[in-house]
């Protein structure tokens, strides 16, 4: 599983509990359950676990006068937990450069963030994803920065600059090139691509990136970054 801990099941219990008290699913408690399955994961085996914590829940509560409402709320909690997979096969996007479109989508990411950014980019010289990483930091955004050691002292590299600011920062010390392009936001959409960050790729190159949510991609990032993150500690 790439090191992803699983969530423990009385843990699940506990966040399907929380949305038992109406017996309804709102919206805000689909997004508890999404949640849920991006922790646990999606693939078919888990979703089964998943419905079965969701019916042991049921299943206590079945001796009730809301025997009723507590099936009703069971077949919603089913079908969000589906839902899930449903709209995981189809949510990538692909961008191309020359053109405004890769640095306008990877600021707008960036603006939109909440929790973390980790971004393991072979360089980065644009000082517009500089200026949003930055303002993501002030923000209190959690990133971290992998970039290649030969390219972190090019005229115009921005890594020491993103450095200074707090953001920690390792580098690839080998004879080898570190030449990833990707970055991965809240742990739940990964940008990836051969596009790299620079005015360069930006206003000259033909180059591309996806961003995508199907969590089967993201984790294998997730469990590749924090490998990488601690080889080079």
């Amino acid at each position: 599983m790439n090191g992803r801990r699983m969530m423990k099941p009385e843990q699940i219990d506990e966040l399907l509990t929380r949305t038992l008290d109406d017996y309804k699913v709102s919206r805000g408690e689909k997004k508890i359950l999404d949640a849920i399955v991006r922790e646990h994961g999606s693939a078919e085996h888990q979703l089964a676990f998943l419905r079965h914590r969701a019916f042991d829940v049921a299943r206590q509560h079945l001796i009730s006068p809301d025997a009723k409402a507590v099936l009703d709320w069971l077949e919603d909690v089913v079908k969000a937990f589906q839902a899930r997979v449903l709209n995981t096969s189809d949510d990538a996007q692909v961008f191309f450069s020359p053109g405004d479109d890769c640095p306008q989508i990877i600021c707008r990411l960036m603006e939109r963030v909440e929790q973390s950014v980790d971004i393991c980019v072979f360089t980065i010289t644009d000082d517009r994803i500089t200026q949003a990483i930055r303002d993501a930091h002030v923000r209190g955004v959690d990133i971290r920065v992998i970039t290649d050691n030969d390219k972190a002292f090019d005229p115009g590299s921005d890594v020491h600059r993103i450095n200074n600011l707090g953001i920690p920062l390792r580098i690839d010390q080998s004879s080898h090139h570190m030449h990833h392009k990707y970055a991965i936001f809240d742990r739940t959409i990964t940008l990836t691509g051969s596009y790299n960050w620079t005015r360069s790729a930006d206003y000259h190159n033909e180059e591309n990136f996806l961003t995508t949510e199907n969590p089967s991609i993201t984790r294998p990032y997730i469990g590749h970054f924090e490998k990488l993150w601690d080889a080079l500690g």
